[in-house]
């Protein structure tokens, strides 16, 4: 019997009230300015251990038994473990590799369901955004108003951040953890688990709105700050890279400076980056990420919204490190369909462009992989095509 490594009871709870901790890399990284104020999350080590002195395995409370190989029935494997066998790492990890290791702006269109996350997987973005409002929308058909909870916001990002395990990372909208520390906990371990890369967790009350209508209403600093903290503690608590962002929506009944103490304060307490919705002008946006630097700001880019138009070039050069576009495929999906129902009212005629066959649909919903998997299980499906 070989005793392959023993855990201390609960090894993370010294961690989880650490807001800065060390990240092990192999990958020399090409930001250095961003190693201090990004906050990486602890790898813990395991080791074997042969020739145990049983003093003091005595002495710790969880052991962890692995039996030997030789132990374990032996079915078809491979002949050898290869270190080169490719396993497609998490969305968190690439995420949080991309804000380290690079300068560039990481560019993510609003996604909503399936359909929408893999056009934009098709056309090579290499990070997606979950919507709240189009998740909203589409899914039960109501406005951004804190109608969809937990359950559907988590549900809709676990299907996309799956869709590919190779894929883009997806960072999705948490909203305001949907209750209180306990709440906001549950939420994030529910979007660890379900793939999600990252998410803004806000300062709204309960019953919040979209971030680009008026009327907005937040709870006071020192509660949006325990929403934070739980969030942290829960990552640091699951092992996770996942990479937590601070939304305050302050601006409208607070001001400016309230917005930047707040996002000061949540970076003090373990938020990886800073997110200052509904900009009122665009010397405002650049003014944030002067103030805040050189800790990574998120742009949330809402055309015909609160804010300015920003374009990706003018984000870059004020210095922003991720950019969403929320709306960026719900809006242009609901003028399609409301045209072509118009045409198909008034003329009786859809008027799908003939290049957009079936086929072409669930091509880019992945069905040449699907039958490849077919295929290569011995399947006789698709042997006279499709």
């Amino acid at each position: 019997m070989a005793l392959s490594a023993f855990i201390p009871q609960d090894p993370l709870s010294k961690l989880e009230h650490e807001p800065t901790m060390v990240l092990e890399t192999a990958v020399e990284l090409v930001s250095g300015h961003l190693q201090e104020s990004f906050k990486p999350l602890p790898l813990i080590s395991t080791a074997e251990f042969t020739g145990i002195d049983m003093n003091i395995v005595s002495q710790v409370e969880y052991v962890v038994d692995l039996p030997l190989a030789s132990d374990v029935e032996q079915g078809p494997q491979l002949d050898a473990v290869l270190s080169s066998v490719l396993e497609p790492a998490s969305g968190a990890k690439k995420l949080r590799k991309m804000l380290l290791e690079t300068s560039e702006l990481i560019v993510c269109p609003g996604v909503y369901d399936g359909l929408s996350a893999r056009t934009a997987m098709e056309l090579g973005f290499n990070a997606m955004y979950m919507t709240g409002a189009g998740t909203t929308a589409s899914r039960i058909g109501q406005p951004d108003l804190a109608i969809a909870q937990l359950h559907e916001m988590r549900e809709n990002a676990e299907m996309i951040a799956n869709l590919d395990p190779f894929g883009p990372p997806l960072i999705a909208d948490m909203d305001t953890g949907y209750g209180g520390p306990i709440m906001v906990s549950r939420t994030v371990e529910q979007y660890i688990r379900a793939g999600v890369a990252g998410a803004h967790l806000e300062d709204q009350v309960l019953t919040k709105r979209c971030g680009h209508l008026s009327g907005k209403q937040v709870v006071p600093r020192e509660e949006y700050i325990s929403r934070i903290r739980a969030a942290h503690a829960a990552r640091v608590r699951l092992q996770s890279d996942f990479v937590l962002i601070a939304r305050t929506d302050a601006l409208q009944a607070l001001g400016y400076d309230e917005c930047i103490a707040r996002l000061r304060e949540a970076r003090q307490v373990g938020a990886d980056v800073g997110l200052l919705e509904g900009f009122s002008s665009k010397e405002q946006a650049a003014q944030a990420v002067r103030d805040l630097e050189p800790w990574p700001l998120l742009l949330n880019s809402v055309e015909n919204g609160k804010s300015p138009v920003i374009t990706v070039d003018e984000a870059h050069k004020m210095g922003f490190r991720i950019m969403i576009f929320s709306f960026a495929t719900l809006a242009p999906a609901y003028v399609a369909i409301r045209e072509t129902l118009t045409r198909l009212k008034n003329e009786g005629i859809v008027g799908t462009p003939k290049h957009i066959t079936p086929v072409k649909l669930f091509e880019v919903c992945g069905l040449e992989h699907s039958m490849t998997v077919d295929r290569d299980a011995g399947g006789k499906s698709f042997v006279s095509g499709v």
